[in-house]
């Protein structure tokens, strides 16, 4: 069963990859990215998100061509291991054309979820 679990932890996102637990949603919210079609690039620097990530309610208040980014806080309830997901899509009528994920481990994005929940 852990070789089971192992390799299920590698392929979904809400399971601890230290000891393949399904982790616990903590936060979930939408912000927009100053990007627009044709113009993606990916980054990989927190610092980058913190200062252009434009919290929104809804996929509605994104202009039509910017590009959206989901992020999705978990933590594991067994080891407490922490994980903040970034999920970078366009939003195209109705539908979601993913760009990219990018996992941050280490709290980058922490203050940056804490300022967003007070504004």
């Amino acid at each position: 069963m852990g070789l089971f679990k192992k390799i299920g932890s590698i392929f979904h996102d809400d399971w601890c990859r230290k000891c393949q637990t399904k982790m616990e949603e903590k936060k979930r919210q939408l912000y927009m990215l100053p990007m627009t079609v044709g113009h993606y690039s990916s980054h990989s620097d927190a610092n980058y998100y913190k200062k252009n990530l434009i919290k929104v309610n809804k996929k509605a208040d994104i202009p039509v061509g910017k590009y959206a980014c989901g992020i999705i806080k978990y933590k594991c309830p067994k080891c407490g291991y922490k994980i903040t997901k970034l999920s970078i899509f366009l939003p195209v009528r109705e539908q979601e054309k993913y760009e990219d994920s990018i996992y941050f481990e280490n709290g980058e994005l922490d203050d940056f979820i804490r300022e967003s929940e007070r504004a």
